[in-house]
């Protein structure tokens, strides 16, 4: 029987997903597939993790949570120097890279028995911290760390949505140098993105350009503008348009990017805290495999 380790986040989204272990236990049984289940928690888990990998003997693990769940799992991984293929089950309040995958709890389950798998590229920062979905800092990058547990669960993402709205009073544009690949530019912008994929905050496609295994990442920064011109940012966004060719974004494809503020700012790395700038992300090409 293949061996795969489930580690699932017990809160994550409603909390709801272990009333579905056994169904997924059923399946995955069904397949021959022998699950080995770790219950994640808060704080540095990575020592017990890894050694449950181990002694579990997976070929490959799967993530059940949100988008902060596989990210934490990836990073465990990756710096444990443990190149097994990975898969998600999205029961997080955010899943963007399983829904960019197109991955859902029923398709998993033929992916990993038939070993469908597919490398794709990482970010990541300052030389240590892997992202697999997205790396951001200015307004609005916060919102997954200030709003409350109990409203997130409640309402899912239309949480991070109504806390937003209150911020767009205090927006205010921060002075950004950017070194991408060699080439510097300059602007004033209210916030930045650098985008493995196209999916981000439940939105599918922000960018037609994007993709999760060509090698590079993609910078989107919105530039200081007036409201007027911000609200069309929101409202293509909203209605599921591509913002790569609004006069209001600058959009830079690279392999590196060097990005520094005078001002202090602090990152966030697929919806967790990251480093503070300045930053210098990377792209690591196809160096995980993705069950899909």
């Amino acid at each position: 029987m293949k061996k795969i380790l489930l580690a699932y986040n017990p809160v994550s989204g409603s909390a709801a997903f272990k009333k579905n272990l056994d169904s997924i236990i059923e399946n995955f049984q069904r397949r021959k597939i022998l699950l080995t289940l770790y219950r994640t928690r808060a704080g540095n888990f990575s020592a017990e993790f890894i050694e449950s990998i181990k002694a579990s003997g997976a070929e490959g693990v799967i993530a059940a949570g949100g988008d902060g769940t596989l990210h934490t799992v990836i990073n465990y991984l990756k710096k444990a120097e443990i190149n097994l293929p990975v898969g998600i089950i999205g029961s997080g309040t955010s899943n963007d890279f399983a829904t960019h995958l197109n991955i859902d709890a029923e398709k998993i389950f033929d992916s990993v028995a038939e070993n469908k798998i597919r490398a794709v590229d990482l970010g990541i920062v300052n030389g240590k911290n892997y992202f697999i979905n997205v790396a951001s800092a200015g307004v609005l990058t916060g919102i997954a760390h200030e709003v409350d547990a109990r409203q997130k669960n409640s309402l899912g993402k239309i949480a991070y949505y109504i806390h937003g709205l209150g911020e767009i009073p205090k927006f205010k544009s921060v002075p950004l140098k950017i070194c991408s690949d060699g080439k510097n530019f300059e602007l004033d912008a209210f916030l930045f993105l650098v985008l493995n994929s196209p999916a981000v905050a439940g939105f599918k496609k922000l960018s037609a350009f994007t993709k999760i295994d060509d090698g590079k990442l993609d910078f989107f920064a919105i530039k200081k503008c007036n409201p007027r011109n911000l609200i069309n940012i929101a409202q293509k966004i909203l209605s599921a348009k591509c913002i790569d060719d609004d006069a209001n974004i600058l959009h830079l494809q690279a392999k590196t990017f060097e990005i520094t503020c005078t001002e202090k700012l602090t990152s966030d790395l697929d919806g967790e805290v990251g480093d503070k700038l300045p930053l210098k992300i990377e792209t690591v090409p196809r160096t995980i495999n993705f069950f899909v």
